[in-house]
């Protein structure tokens, strides 16, 4: 299965309501679901190549079905942008994300749910993890991502967050990225390619811009150093009520999250198992058969 199949849910927002797009990958009648959710400004085709690999191990090693959902944060990607920027939020993000599986369960039910979060797709998973839900979160994978996120880290999103540029290719487009992609570890051109397709749109006039809300923003540049610390107690507060089996894929050279923080997320809550990416900094993109391998071992589909 080269493409996903394209589908969308209506989610209700302060305003009124919005679609939330989602690639889904496998079969629609799989009883075990694995959500992949992205970081801040990219989106679910990001994980095309893990998709792939967990619906063929699945069958690879004649275990149930997989169906794999890779959603695009509202604001993202091929879902509507808010009328009201200061909404691109957390609870937006996980409100949305319960409503996407409710709506998946409706309709063929759902016996086991796991989770792949890499940075804000790792804490709309921790939210989601702590919480009673219908379908609960059995095993989840934060990939480069905890409760505390360095001040330094949110400053740098400050200097990027909301410049969508505009590009006469899309190999401009994603040349332009991979300068504040770097950390993201060793690429090739081509694989640097695949990975960027996805994240730029076609203007009018033939141009390409990336493909998010630049009034994401808004809610960024609002972000005090304050407020990032008390933000971190709540997050920790959310983090020590899991008790989902938890992996944590960090980046060796990561400057979002610390190795002393690493260290305690093995110490409280969930007591993650950590699998350190050597080489790679925020964060390890998991289209590599190592990294890949890490998601599927944890999730025992590894043959």
């Amino acid at each position: 299965m080269s493409e996903p199949v394209l589908e969308y849910v209506n989610c209700p927002d302060a305003k009124g309501s919005h679609r939330m797009a989602y690639a889904s990958w496998g079969p629609a009648t799989a009883s075990h679901v694995v959500f992949c959710v992205h970081g801040l400004t990219r989106q679910g085709r990001d994980f095309d190549l893990l998709a792939q690999a967990l619906v063929g191990a699945a069958e690879a090693a004649k275990l149930p079905s997989v169906r794999v959902i890779c959603p695009d944060v509202v604001g993202r990607g091929r879902s509507d942008w808010l009328t009201d920027p200061m909404a691109y939020q957390f609870p937006q993000y996980a409100s949305d994300m319960a409503v996407l599986i409710q709506s998946l369960n409706s309709q063929h039910p759902i016996q086991r749910l796991d989770w792949v979060g890499t940075s804000m797709g790792g804490v709309i998973g921790m939210l989601l993890a702590a919480q009673e839900l219908t379908v609960p979160i059995r095993n989840l994978v934060l990939n480069d991502i905890g409760p505390p996120v360095s001040w330094k880290s949110i400053q740098n999103m400050q200097t990027y967050v909301g410049e969508v540029g505009r590009f006469a290719t899309v190999q401009d487009a994603a040349n332009a990225m991979w300068e504040i992609s770097k950390s993201f570890g060793p690429h090739s051109d081509a694989e640097w390619l695949a990975l960027s397709q996805h994240m730029v749109r076609r203007l009018d006039d033939g141009a390409y811009c990336l493909h998010y809300d630049p009034q994401l923003r808004v809610p960024i540049s609002a972000v005090s150093e304050e407020a990032a610390k008390a933000g971190e107690a709540t997050l920790w507060h959310i983090y020590d009520a899991i008790r989902c089996k938890t992996l944590l894929i960090h980046g060796a050279e990561s400057e979002l999250l610390s190795r002393d923080a690493v260290q305690a997320m093995t110490e409280r809550g969930p007591r993650v198992q950590v699998a350190t990416v050597q080489g790679v900094g925020h964060a390890p993109t998991l289209t590599h058969p190592d990294q890949i391998d890490l998601v599927l071992a944890f999730l025992g589909l590894l043959a």
